[in-house]
């Protein structure tokens, strides 16, 4: 079946940085587009960045120019790297693939981001 399977979360201080990574399996990772998203306590999940099967990112307003999103088609893997972290990007961070075609859609469990002195 498939799987994403998010690590990389932790506490930080604002302005640090992390390194989220996803590790897909059970799909065919070529032909989704993989996404990270986030929701934040009493707030609805949002998108942060997506990047397509040919490795075209797209990223919300709120992100640009800190975060960045990237994949590898070898090993399966998607990351987010963040930096200049702000106590607003405190948040569960979910990994996200959608098939190009199909449009079929999974979600792995979240990874907690803190960000807070």
């Amino acid at each position: 079946q498939v799987q994403l399977v998010e690590s990389g979360g932790g506490l930080v201080q604002p302005g640090g940085s992390l390194r989220l990574s996803c590790a897909a399996s059970g799909l065919n990772f070529n032909l989704n587009t993989m996404g990270w998203y986030r929701q934040a306590p009493g707030k609805q999940r949002e998108l942060v960045a997506t990047i397509s099967s040919g490795g075209v990112p797209n990223s919300a307003d709120s992100v640009k120019g800190r975060f960045t999103i990237s994949r590898d088609n070898a090993g399966n893997m998607v990351y987010l790297q963040m930096i200049s972290l702000k106590p607003e990007d405190t948040a569960v961070y979910y990994c996200n693939s959608q098939h190009i075609f199909n449009r079929l859609t999974y979600w792995g469990q979240g990874t907690q981001v803190t960000v807070s002195s």
